[in-house]
């Protein structure tokens, strides 16, 4: 506990605490989206996925990280396709801007709205209030008629008496009054609702997963009263109990009575609290983990830099050495993933044999990341003076001419190439210069072809590039 106390306070600045909240906030939006939309099982799942991975790094699972980082960028675009619709409210709630809109507390509007409910429900009438929340629901619902009126006992009743023209669409009570009616609702995406539910209850579902309005339904059928509101579905009795939902719920969203003052429910502060909460779990445990000093073996190219002008590098030229380093796990992954050069410096370097010790100094490695050993830990190099020659061009011919065919003449078109070759007293060193294989199989008539041209390391086109070769072949 004092490691992980003293880690915080090392590690507390303003950037950390808006890391945290910017991540608390995050999980708070999308758990009420996903709550709302019915598919916040989902996500847990996915949490307890990343919670494993996590766990998994500290512990150096290597299974797992492998299946991790091998499956990640897939389960993530698979994620994006499955949560398209949440992740689309999701945007819209956060750049949406609904302009406050001032609404007084009428109870004897919300009294007279239970009576009217009750009155349907009793009568087996259908019926959809809407009250909208602080979301817009303009891109939400469509068609109706344009009423703005206030509301009455008989216009409610006449609205949803089955002669009526809109009788199956909701009302919108919108600024203490009857902005629209007839208006159609978005239908529901999810499965929280069982087949024996209507239109009526799909649709006030629908708006209630995608907005924070509060739907009122009368079932037909039934003749029952019920209430949606933050994807949840509730049944209610009474117009007392109907008109104590409807003035809550305006009170919610902070639609209240100034003596009343701002009240903010319990479960949002409990919400909010765990977010954070969570937020702060997740980034202490990542970072705990990303800080943890590891030791990785990490093979790594050579990449040698040309000598000087008269000299070229002969004999043994390993291209490969092997790194043992110490530092963050953080900083050793990202090595893994983008290992670095060890750079040889030749043009430095004087004729003949030298040793090189391989130090930090030949790499580029992060703060914090120490070098402790190399595999080989020294190069033995050799550097010899160069002197130019003309040397023929060879063609490499393999196989054999089909049939009794023979090669009557090659001929090499330029016959010869000038290049730098290393003046070194050693026996058997190839001075050739060939072309790319020609097979012979392939060839029936007299041909000519175009080669490229390759030779050692060692030996280099004067011209600083290798020519191309043409090859006639004449057969008999």
């Amino acid at each position: 506990m004092r490691h992980l106390a003293s880690l915080m306070y090392e590690l507390f600045s303003w950037r950390m605490a808006l890391d945290i909240l910017l991540i608390a906030a995050a999980l708070f939006f999308l758990y009420r989206t996903l709550h709302r939309l019915g598919t916040w099982k989902i996500m847990v799942g996915i949490l307890l996925a990343l919670l494993v991975f996590v766990l998994a790094s500290a512990l150096q699972l290597k299974g797992i990280e492998w299946i991790y980082h091998n499956v990640s960028n897939v389960a993530v675009l698979g994620l994006i396709i499955i949560f398209q619709p949440e992740l689309r409210k999701i945007l819209e709630k956060a750049v949406s801007v609904s302009p406050h809109r001032h609404r007084d507390q009428d109870t004897e509007l919300y009294t007279l709205i239970g009576a009217a409910l009750v009155n349907l429900a009793q009568e087996q009438c259908g019926a959809i209030i809407v009250f909208p929340g602080k979301e817009p629901l303009n891109s939400k619902i469509s068609g109706g008629y344009r009423l703005n009126a206030v509301p009455s006992l008989p216009l409610i009743l006449s609205i949803f008496d089955s002669n009526s023209p809109g009788h199956d669409g909701a009302v919108i009570i919108d600024g203490g009054k009857l902005t629209r009616f007839g208006v159609r609702l978005p239908m529901s995406q999810s499965a929280r609702l069982g087949e024996e539910y209507g239109t009526r209850h799909h649709a006030a579902m629908g708006l209630a997963e995608q907005t924070d309005a509060l739907a009122l339904v009368v079932s037909e059928e039934r003749g029952r009263v019920s209430i949606f509101v933050n994807g949840e579905m509730r049944p209610v009795r009474t117009a007392e109990e109907i008109t104590r939902i409807i003035a809550a719920h305006q009170q919610e969203l902070g639609l209240f009575n100034r003596d009343n003052g701002l009240k903010i429910r319990k479960r949002t502060i409990f919400q909010v609290a765990v977010s954070l909460v969570v937020a702060i779990i997740f980034w202490s445990t990542l970072i705990i983990a990303q800080r943890e000093v590891v030791e990785r073996v990490l093979p790594v190219a050579i990449d040698y830099t040309s000598p000087a002008d008269e000299l070229a590098l002969v004999g043994e030229k390993p291209n490969e050495v092997k790194l043992y380093l110490s530092g963050p796990k953080s900083e050793i992954d990202n090595l893994t993933n983008n290992p670095p050069n060890v750079k040889i410096d030749l043009s430095k370097m004087a004729k003949g044999s030298q040793t090189i010790i391989i130090t930090s100094e030949n790499l580029r490695l992060p703060k914090g990341v120490t070098l402790l050993d190399t595999s080989p830990q020294q190069l033995k190099l050799t550097l010899a003076a160069v002197v130019q020659k003309n040397v023929p061009i060879t063609p490499q011919i393999i196989g054999k001419l089909p049939g009794n065919l023979k090669i009557k003449k090659i001929t090499v078109t330029p016959p010869t190439v000038l290049v730098t070759i290393p003046s070194t007293k050693e026996e058997n060193v190839s001075e050739e210069v060939l072309t790319t294989p020609i097979y012979l199989e392939s060839i029936s008539t007299d041909s000519k072809l175009f080669c490229k041209v390759t030779a050692r390391p060692s030996i280099q086109p004067v011209a600083k590039r290798w020519p191309d070769a043409e090859v006639f072949i004449e057969l008999k």
